[in-house]
C-alpha cells in the first residue's frame, strides 16, 4: 500500500511538472524585437549640415564646406550615451538635405567635397568604432528625401537611393536599426518622388537581416505619433500590417491597434532640446531632470522604447549643458531603480496554471525575467498579493508581461493593504514594461489584481520601489500688459528668481507675487522645498517687448471665434486661425502688426497652436518690415519652419542684420498638411 501511495504521489507531481505552458496568443515578437524591448532606451544623434547653417530642415543648396566640425570626437559621444545608461545611438548619416556624412559614390554632396579632415573623414565610420569600443548598438537614419540629388523625383532615384542604403549597411558593421522618416517633400527640379518602400525594405533585410526598421507600413517598429515623449497610457504592441500611418491616425500610433495582426511596437522619440539639431540659443532650454523622468514613465513606464536626442554642437561634441542633464536623469533612475523591494518576498496567487511550480506567483520576484505566473486557460482575472518581511513604504510598481507568448493584458488595478484593501494605482495595458507612480504609502502587502485579459495571464516580473520625488519647475508667463506671473505644482514649494540672467539661488529674489517687466527680458527661476534643501531645475523664459500697444492692422479671412488679435495677446493657449483657401499663390494668407513704436528689430518668432492638433501650422513664408505701413521692405524671402507639424515648438529667426521698423507683415504660402489654412499662438519680434 506504501509503495502504491508513493507511486500515485510521484505520478501526480510527474503531471504537475508537465502542465503545458500558455499557447502564444495573437501576434507575437520576432527574436529581433525581442531584444529590441530589452534595449529600452538608447540615443538619437542628429549631426548634419544643419547643425551648421542653424536650419531645422535644410535646402539642399548648402556648400559641403559649412561642414567643418572642429574638435568632432565620436568616442565623447559613445562615452556620454554609456554613461547615461543607454545601449546604442541611432545617427543621422543622411537627413532632407542630403549631405551624407560619409563619402558616397552615390552623391557629390557628402564630406568628402567639405573642408572637414581635407574631405578624408567618415563620421560614420568614426561612429562604428567608437560603439564597438564601449559595446553600444549602432542604428543608421537615412531620409529618402533628398532636396540635392538631381535625380530626386524619378525611378532613377529608387535604384540610387537602394545603392546609397546598401553603401551603410555593408560597409560599418552589425546594424540593429534602420530609421525612415516619412518626409517627402520636393526635390531640386521641383519634382517629389514616389518612394519604392517594398525595395528599400527588402534592402534592408537581405543586407542586414537582424536589423529591425522604424517607418512607414511594413516596418518592424512604429512611431508613436507625437515627438513629444509620450506613448499611450493604453499601448498595445500590434498593429494591422496593411495600415499607413495616414489610415491608421495619430491616436492610433500612439495607442495601438488591439487585436493586429502583426508585432509593430512604438518607439518614442523626442529631443533633449526643443530643436533636433544644436542650436546654442537653446543651451538653457534644455529638459529638466523632472521632465526627462515624466518622459521616462511615459515611455519605457508604457511599454514603448525611449529615443532621446542629444544633438553634437559645431565643435562635433556632446554639449555641456546635455551632459549636465543626463548626468542628473541616470543618477535619479539608478537611485529609484537601485532596491526592488519585492525582490525575495512571498507571493500568493488566486489561480496558479495547473497548480505547478513552474508557474509560481514566486517566478514573479526572481528577477528571472523568462519565467512567469500564469493561470489556467479558462482564468483571464486573477490576483496575486506580494507579501513584505515587514511594513515597507513605496511609491511605484512594476509589472512585466512574458511577451514571447504575446500581449494579454486589457486592464489592472494594484492595492495595498491598511487594515483593508486601498486602489492606489490603475492602469490598462502591461506589454513588455508598465511603470506606475502613486503617492507614498506604507503597507506589509500589496496586491495586483488582472481585471481583464484577452487570454490567461502571463506575467513575469512585479518589482516594487520607493523612489525620490521631484521638485517640479515652475511656470513663467507674461501678460500682453508685461505682468510676469508664476507658478508652481508643489504647494510647498517656494520660488527664487532672477531677471539679470543669472543663475538662481536661494538667496535670489524670492517670489511673493506678479511683478511688472514690459521690456525685453530673461527670467530665471527655480523651485525649492520650504526647506530650502531641494531644488527643481532651473526654468528660463525670454520675452521681447511688452505688446500692450501692439495693434492688429489686417489679417485676411479671419475664423470668428479665433481673431489675431489671439496671436499677439501673449497666451500661447490661444491663437489666430484663418479660413480655409486651398490656392496659396492666388490667395496667399497674411497678418500685419503695428508694433506701437519703432523698434530695431533683429529677428522675430512664431509660434504654431499649442493644442497638438497642428492644423494649419505655418511652413512656407514671407517676412516684411515698414515703418510707415506704406513702403515695405522684404527681410525673409522664400522662408521655411521644418518638421513643424512633428514638432510645433517656437521658431525663431534672426534677420541677416538689425532692422528700424514700426510694422511687420508675415504672409504665408504653406501649411505642414496643405489644409489651405494657417494659425498663429504668438507672433513676437527680439529686440535683444
Amino acid at each position: 500500500m506504501k509503495r502504491i501511495i508513493l507511486m500515485l504521489l510521484l505520478s501526480a507531481a510527474l503531471m504537475r511538472a508537465q502542465v503545458q505552458p500558455p499557447k502564444p496568443y495573437g501576434a507575437v515578437p520576432s527574436k529581433q524585437q525581442i531584444e529590441w524591448h530589452k534595449m529600452e532606451f538608447y540615443a538619437f544623434v542628429h549631426f548634419n549640415m544643419d547643425t551648421f547653417t542653424g536650419r531645422e530642415w535644410g535646402l539642399g543648396t548648402e556648400s559641403p564646406d559649412l561642414f567643418n566640425p572642429t574638435d568632432l570626437d565620436c568616442r565623447q559621444w559613445a562615452k556620454v550615451v554609456k554613461d547615461a545608461g543607454m545601449k546604442g545611438i541611432i545617427l543621422t548619416a543622411k537627413h532632407h538635405d542630403g549631405f551624407c556624412l560619409w563619402p558616397s559614390e552615390y552623391s557629390t554632396h557628402t564630406v568628402r567635397e567639405s573642408k572637414w579632415k581635407n574631405g578624408k573623414g567618415d563620421v560614420v565610420k568614426e561612429l562604428e568604432n567608437a560603439c564597438k569600443q564601449y559595446g553600444l548598438k549602432m542604428g543608421i537614419y537615412v531620409s529618402p528625401w533628398d532636396r540635392n540629388h538631381p535625380t530626386y523625383g524619378s525611378d532613377a532615384y529608387n535604384r540610387t537611393f537602394i545603392n546609397t542604403l546598401t553603401e551603410v549597411l555593408t560597409n560599418y558593421g552589425k546594424i540593429f536599426e534602420v530609421w525612415f522618416d516619412g518626409a517627402n517633400g520636393e526635390g531640386p527640379n521641383g519634382k517629389k518622388q514616389t518612394y519604392d518602400w517594398p525595395a528599400f525594405f527588402k534592402t534592408v533585410k537581405t543586407l542586414q537581416p537582424d536589423a529591425l526598421i522604424f517607418g512607414p507600413v511594413g516596418s518592424d517598429i512604429r512611431w508613436v505619433g507625437n515627438e513629444d515623449g509620450y506613448a499611450g497610457e493604453t499601448n498595445w504592441n500590434t498593429m494591422d500590417n496593411n495600415m499607413t500611418e495616414t489610415s491608421a491616425g495619430l491616436k492610433l500610433l500612439n495607442s495601438g491597434y488591439e487585436g493586429g495582426n502583426t508585432w509593430r511596437p512604438a518607439e518614442v522619440d523626442v529631443s533633449i532640446r526643443p530643436g533636433w539639431y544644436y542650436h546654442q540659443d537653446q543651451d538653457d532650454k534644455v529638459k529638466s531632470l523632472s521632465k526627462l523622468v515624466d518622459i521616462y514613465f511615459a515611455s519605457v513606464g508604457r511599454g514603448a522604447n525611449l529615443l532621446l536626442n542629444i544633438p553634437p554642437d559645431r565643435r562635433g561634441l556632446i554639449n555641456e549643458h546635455d551632459i549636465k542633464a543626463l548626468k542628473e536623469f541616470r543618477n535619479y533612475l539608478n537611485g529609484a531603480f537601485k532596491r526592488n523591494l519585492a525582490a525575495g518576498a512571498r507571493a500568493e496567487a488566486s489561480n496558479v496554471r495547473g497548480n505547478s511550480k513552474q508557474f509560481s506567483p514566486l517566478n514573479t520576484v526572481d528577477k528571472n525575467w523568462n519565467s512567469c505566473w500564469a493561470t489556467d486557460d479558462n482564468v483571464t482575472a486573477a490576483s496575486i498579493e506580494i507579501k513584505f518581511k515587514k511594513k515597507t513604504t513605496l511609491n511605484c510598481v512594476e509589472i512585466q508581461e512574458y511577451i514571447p507568448l504575446g500581449q494579454r493584458v486589457k486592464s489592472f488595478s494594484v492595492e495595498a493593504y491598511d487594515g483593508g484593501w486601498n486602489e492606489i494605482a490603475r492602469g490598462t495595458t502591461i506589454g513588455y514594461k508598465r511603470l506606475l507612480r502613486f503617492p507614498e504609502v506604507k503597507t506589509n502587502k500589496i496586491r495586483v489584481n488582472i481585471l481583464e485579459s484577452k487570454a490567461c495571464p502571463v506575467i513575469s516580473n512585479i518589482a516594487v520601489y520607493k523612489i525620490p520625488e521631484l521638485v517640479i519647475p515652475p511656470v513663467i508667463k507674461r501678460s500682453k500688459k508685461g505682468i510676469v506671473k508664476m507658478y508652481d505644482e508643489s504647494p510647498q514649494a517656494v520660488m527664487h528668481f532672477t531677471t539679470d540672467g543669472s543663475q538662481p539661488d536661494k538667496n535670489s529674489p524670492l517670489y511673493t507675487g506678479p511683478f511688472e517687466m514690459k521690456g525685453a527680458c530673461v527670467i530665471k527661476a527655480k523651485a525649492f522645498t520650504s526647506d530650502l534643501k531641494k531644488a527643481s531645475n532651473t526654468v528660463t523664459a525670454e520675452f521681447g517687448v511688452s505688446k500692450e500697444n501692439w495693434k492688429i492692422i489686417y489679417a485676411d479671412d479671419e475664423h470668428p471665434s479665433l481673431k489675431a488679435e489671439n496671436a499677439i495677446d501673449d497666451d500661447p493657449s490661444t491663437f489666430w486661425h484663418t479660413h480655409w483657401d486651398g490656392n496659396y499663390k492666388k490667395h496667399p494668407h497674411e497678418i500685419v502688426i503695428d508694433l506701437g513704436e519703432s523698434l530695431e528689430l533683429k529677428g522675430f518668432t512664431y509660434l504654431p497652436r499649442q493644442d497638438g492638433s497642428g492644423s494649419g501650422d505655418i511652413t512656407g513664408y514671407e517676412l516684411y518690415l515698414s515703418g510707415d505701413n506704406k513702403e515695405w521692405k522684404q527681410v525673409v524671402k522664400d522662408g521655411r519652419f521644418g518638421n513643424i507639424a512633428n514638432n510645433p515648438i517656437l521658431q525663431t529667426v534672426y534677420f541677416d542684420k538689425p532692422e528700424k521698423a514700426r510694422f511687420l507683415k508675415l504672409v504665408t504660402n504653406g501649411d505642414a498638411n496643405n489644409n489651405g489654412w494657417v494659425n498663429a499662438a504668438e507672433i513676437s519680434v527680439i529686440t535683444r
